[in-house]
């Protein structure tokens, strides 16, 4: 995939999931549920903790062990041969 292909997927991912949070009515919140019990709420250190620093710990431990793990020797990027005229 090229630069031009991978910029408009991103694009369009972007710009649904955009429109999706746009869309997403959060009236339905506020009406309680029957047997709803909802507990406590976090404080933003917890907020942060659970949803910004814990995926991205486990996010970079699954990095790490893809590059420890990866026993590929060629690592270079593969260049086209240029056919001569």
């Amino acid at each position: 995939m090229d630069k031009k292909n991978a910029l408009r997927a991103g694009a369009l991912a972007a710009g649904t999931t955009l429109m999706m949070l746009l869309m997403s009515s959060p009236a339905l919140a506020l009406t309680r549920d029957d047997g709803d019990d909802p507990g406590q709420g976090l404080s933003v250190m917890e907020t942060v903790a659970q949803f910004v620093i814990a995926p991205t710990v486990i996010f970079l431990v699954i990095v790490g062990l893809v590059m420890v793990l990866d026993r590929s020797s060629d690592r270079r990027p593969k260049t086209r041969a240029k056919a001569k005229a």
